[in-house]
């Protein structure tokens, strides 16, 4: 993790420089609000412990396997955006999502045919340095734009609940967890409106990561993918 954020922290110096000279009122402060919906099953890889967990849980409003859907939350964040030419900008940002989905067991029960319940907890902090292009330019009534970059993604994934042990199917309350630190790409387009020193405006974002759990956990999969589409509001304040 320490490499990681070692390497976004040379590009927020590089950025940082090139654009000093042209700093002078031509920052700004973007916050965003909106929705992260993780990359589908299908999309993911066997290896991944959500794909793995369909085997043999299932979520609340599924019959059989994980809805990949009831992991859809809010991300929030905040980016600090400044000129490098008239239609290119670099930022700096910082996100934050989290998602808890309880499950079942599938076809086990407890002896009075109960469920046996746990829950799945998914945490991503994006740190992402990116570069934006606006073909109307900066100063346009209406500034749509394209861009992308790279991202570090902090990430905690747990189990939480009740299991039963694959050796003599008896029943146990547990916790298991991973957490750690991937660098992935991230690409964005969107739409922003000027309306005096600030705008609003829309925007979409792609990220793709993959975090490696901890062997020692016991989970069905090795890995977890942080891959999927952030769907944002965002305000941004010029200074």
């Amino acid at each position: 993790m320490r490499r990681l954020i070692v390497s976004l922290s040379g590009m927020a110096l590089v950025f940082g420089f090139i654009a000093a000279p042209s700093a002078s009122a031509q920052q700004s402060v973007n916050f965003y609000l909106g929705g992260f919906t993780p990359r589908a099953l299908d999309a993911r890889p066997n290896e991944d412990v959500l794909v793995a967990n369909g085997a043999f849980l299932s979520t609340e409003n599924k019959l059989r396997g994980i809805d990949i859907n009831e992991f859809n939350h809010v991300t929030v964040g905040g980016e600090w955006l400044f000129a490098m030419t008239r239609n290119v900008e670099g930022g700096l940002g910082i996100g934050f999502y989290q998602k808890s989905v309880p499950t079942v067991y599938t076809d086990s029960t407890h002896e009075n045919g109960t469920d046996i319940v746990q829950t799945l907890k998914l945490r991503i902090i994006p740190f992402t340095a990116t570069v934006r292009f606006l073909p109307l330019g900066r100063d346009a009534a209406i500034q749509p734009y394209i861009g992308g970059g790279v991202g570090v993604f902090a990430w905690r994934y747990s189990e939480t609940g009740e299991f039963v042990d694959v050796t003599d199917s008896s029943i146990f309350r547990d916790s298991f967890s991973g957490s750690g630190a991937t660098a992935g790409p991230v690409v964005l387009g969107g739409v922003g409106v000027p309306i005096g020193s600030w705008s609003v405006g829309f925007e979409i974002r792609y990220q793709s990561g993959q975090g490696e759990l901890p062997t020692d956990q016991g989970f069905a999969g090795t890995k977890i993918d942080l891959g999927g589409f952030n769907y944002l509001a965002s305000f941004k304040v010029r200074f």
